[in-house]
């Protein structure tokens, strides 16, 4: 008899951590997805004292294009069928595209990209069935171009557009699937990427804490798109009104100054 299981990559800190806390408080069964074992370890310790069902740990690196096929069999193994996919995994690097190491690069496309399309259609089979949700983690980076972090950027334009339109094919079939897009939050993102936190920062910032709790409560509420923090819902609405090439010279400025 199989048991139904809420998957989340990235788990090991940040905002992946404070969603597994959130989901397995509500009395979701987690499985927990990230490199470091020793930290999802600690995090499913602290889930289960905290009086929530036994979480899974799975240690792996979802930039190994081999990542969904372990993650879908360690599952099985266990008799555990997905019914609700977080999909947080993803990194960013600061500086000019072309002068950045290209592997790297590539490799952040593997994780924010390609292995979440990977896990989004893997497991969107058992999803359907139990009419269960996806929760994509964007940026309010994906509304616009991102000069010194192109590659970034775009990813994260990938995952709000792919969101999107997994809602109009799984909707009627009675899934929910949003599209959480933070602005600034302050994890271990900024560390990896290279750049200190700037005057965007400052204003936007919303805490991890409260960027999963949105998340959780919008794709509950079956949202499309989820902005945590006053800030953050009003830069899509001024997009709308503002040139392209204005908007392109505002980000060149904004990232210039870090």
């Amino acid at each position: 008899m199989t048991d139904r299981v809420t998957l989340i990559t990235g788990a090991s800190s940040g905002i992946g951590a404070e969603l597994a806390r959130i989901f397995a408080a509500a009395g979701h069964k987690v499985a927990l997805v990230a490199r470091r074992a020793d930290r999802l370890t600690g995090l499913a310790a602290s889930i289960e004292a905290a009086g929530g069902p036994q979480p899974v740990v799975i240690a792996c690196d979802l930039q190994d294009p081999g990542a969904g096929v372990s993650i879908a069999g360690q599952l099985e193994a266990q008799n555990l069928e997905v019914d609700f996919l977080v999909n947080n995994a993803g990194f960013g690097l600061f500086g000019q595209a072309a002068a950045l190491d290209r592997e790297q690069q590539l490799a952040m496309v593997d994780l924010n990209v390609r292995a979440l399309t990977d896990l989004s259609l893997r497991f969107s089979g058992s999803i359907v069935r139990h009419k269960g949700g996806i929760l994509n983690v964007a940026s309010i980076a994906a509304f616009m171009p991102g000069p010194s972090m192109a590659v970034y950027y775009a990813s994260k334009a990938f995952v709000l557009s792919f969101t999107e339109a997994l809602r109009g094919e799984l909707g009627p079939k009675g899934v929910k699937v949003t599209a959480l897009c933070p602005g600034p939050v302050p994890t271990e993102f900024q560390d990896r990427a290279g750049f200190a936190p700037g005057i965007d920062s400052a204003v936007l910032n919303v805490s991890a804490r409260d960027v999963a709790q949105a998340g959780y409560r919008g794709l509950m509420k079956d949202r499309q798109v989820v902005l945590p923090g006053v800030g953050i819902r009003m830069i899509p609405f001024f997009l709308r009104f503002t040139p392209r090439n204005l908007v392109l010279a505002a980000v060149s400025r904004v990232q210039g100054s870090r």
